[in-house]
């Protein structure tokens, strides 16, 4: 009995021991853990899809960003402020006195992430080939440039084909960054969607179709970035990248989160030490309005459309706050942005609306048939269209009718110019940071008259078919104008036409949102939009492991 009580005693002891000693280890262990650095590398989650990141044929916000931050172009903008400065280039260019003819002096001793040379030839073909290729952005430089030479090593000459006193923004689009000779060629649809090899401040390591990996160019000619890569992933939808920052999973949430999600992460960002940084985007929805159907072809009637809209609503309903209304095409991002809609109808004003809707014949004997169509796959759109559809038929029941039609985007845009839609409600985003990317793509018509509408040109595009011998007068003139503030009126004018004859009706432009864990620094977004990655990093007072990661 004693000889089994000793027995049993060594053994439990031995097995304190052993728990204690398990328990010591794990306590240095978990202290040895808790003083590792966190992983200096950056984890980006989003929900936008990469199809390609060939810049001569990727066409998109998120995917213009990771060109922005894989490539280099010959111009683009100091930090913080909306002034162009030389990248690629040394300087702002020479141009002609006839504003036709661009000298730009080029870098010496930039190397493309391949190893090769950067040098005028490349530049050349870089720019020759997202012309030739004929990829979705083409026609920024197709409809406008003459030529493209090398003048010299390290210097190019760029010819227009009419001036254009912002073409040297033009030139700061992502898309036009120089790309490798050895690993692209030129030729209509010989695209390399899976791969980059340019000259910016990261390489592309590893693309797939949920994740991409960034590293740091160790031979970057510029400043290095402030951490050595980033990770993206790319989740299926809003509620997988949200629960992914919350737990840590990510360190940076961008694109795209709904309402809701992003009013939770805004709530709790304080008591989470989260960072929000937002402000109002180069994205606007907007109404196209067809004037070759009627009741559209009247202008009473786009009138009366144009003063029932209530923005306030759709903010409120729609986004929770989140947007911004649009009384104009050109975005508040701009000085030129006048808000002519609301001076002109106000935003849902029921008396405003009731004596247009009088004044144009409508009565609840011969009610307004308004038509909209909305795309299915944009959750917003489909969201607005009922708020729309609520709110009029709240106050105008009597005297308007809704009738809502829904497609999907891929097949909207396919039928825009061939006149299908009374009415439809789009997106746009400028290509380039410049007020001219607002009104020309939506009021310049190539071919038409007066009596006939537009019949090929941007305004067709739009499937709006409007004319305006003055609006194209003025569009060229602002193309010309080098006086800032003599450039601003004419864009005033423009405007002020878009107000009165209503082809197109502005309703929201969307606020931009990133979102980023606690210990991060230097996250912002620049005044234009884009998104710099290589200012992001960790700081040095976290000593803590993220957690989820």
């Amino acid at each position: 009995m004693s000889l089994d009580w000793s027995q049993n005693y060594r053994s439990h002891w031995g097995k304190l021991l052993g728990v204690v000693a398990l328990c010591c280890l794990l306590a240095i262990a978990c202290g040895r853990t808790a003083q590792q650095p966190p992983n200096p590398r950056i984890v980006l989650g989003t929900t936008a899809k990469v199809s390609t990141l060939d810049p001569a044929d990727a066409y998109g916000v998120f995917p213009g960003n990771l060109l922005y931050n894989l490539g280099d172009r010959l111009y683009g903008y100091k930090p913080g402020t909306t002034t162009l400065k030389p990248e690629l280039a040394t300087d702002l260019p020479t141009i002609s006195a006839d504003g036709l003819t661009y000298r730009i002096p080029l870098r010496q001793g930039v190397l493309f992430h391949d190893g090769s040379q950067f040098d005028a030839k490349a530049m050349v073909f870089s720019l020759e080939r997202f012309i030739q290729n004929g990829g979705q952005p083409s026609a920024l430089l197709a409809g406008r440039v003459d030529s493209i030479k090398a003048t010299g090593d390290y210097e190019m000459q760029i010819r227009l084909k009419k001036p254009f006193v912002a073409f040297p923004s033009l030139l700061a689009f992502s898309g036009l960054c120089a790309v490798s000779p050895q690993a692209y060629q030129i030729g209509e649809g010989k695209f390399q969607p899976a791969i980059f090899v340019g000259t910016g401040p990261y390489k592309l390591v590893q693309s797939g179709t949920d994740s991409l990996r960034l590293e740091a160019f160790e031979k970057y000619w510029g400043a290095k970035p402030a951490n050595p890569g980033i990770d993206i992933q790319v989740f299926s939808s809003g509620a997988n990248l949200f629960n992914a920052f919350r737990t840590g999973a990510v360190d940076v949430a961008t694109q795209t989160l709904d309402s809701d999600q992003i009013r939770v992460l805004l709530e709790r960002r304080a008591q989470q030490g989260w960072q929000a940084i937002a402000g109002p985007s180069n994205v606007i929805t907007l109404l196209t309005v067809n004037l070759q159907q009627p009741p559209w072809n009247q202008p009473a009637a786009r009138a009366a459309l144009a003063a029932m809209i209530n923005r306030q609503i759709l903010k409120d309903r729609v986004f929770q706050g989140q947007s911004d209304p649009l009384f104009s095409l050109i975005p508040t991002i701009f000085a030129a942005s006048q808000p002519v809609f609301d001076t002109r109808y106000g935003d849902g004003s029921v008396a405003k609306a009731r004596q247009l809707l009088t004044q144009a014949g409508y009565s609840p004997r011969q009610p307004l048939l308004i038509n909209l169509w909305y795309r299915s796959n944009v959750p917003s759109n489909v969201l607005a269209a009922m708020v729309f559809k609520a709110a009029i038929e709240r106050d105008w029941g009597d005297t308007v009718q809704v009738q809502l039609d829904s497609v999907e985007s891929a097949t909207a845009y396919q039928n825009l110019d061939k006149g299908v839609y009374p009415l439809i409600m789009l997106d746009w985003y400028g290509d380039f940071y410049d007020p001219d990317n607002y009104i020309e793509p939506f009021l310049a018509c190539d071919k038409g008259s007066a009596a006939a509408g537009c019949q090929s040109g941007a305004s067709a595009s739009w499937g709006s078919f409007f004319y305006s011998d003055r609006a194209n007068q003025l569009i060229d003139q602002q193309r010309l104008e080098t006086d800032p503030t003599q450039r601003q009126q004419l864009f005033e004018q423009l405007q002020a036409i878009l107000g009165q004859q209503v082809p197109f009706i502005p309703l929201w432009q969307s606020k931009s949102y990133v979102f980023a864990g606690k210990g991060l620094q230097g996250v912002r977004l620049e005044p234009t939009q884009q998104f710099a990655f290589w200012t992001i990093r960790r700081s040095t007072l976290q000593t803590q492991i993220t957690p989820g990661r």
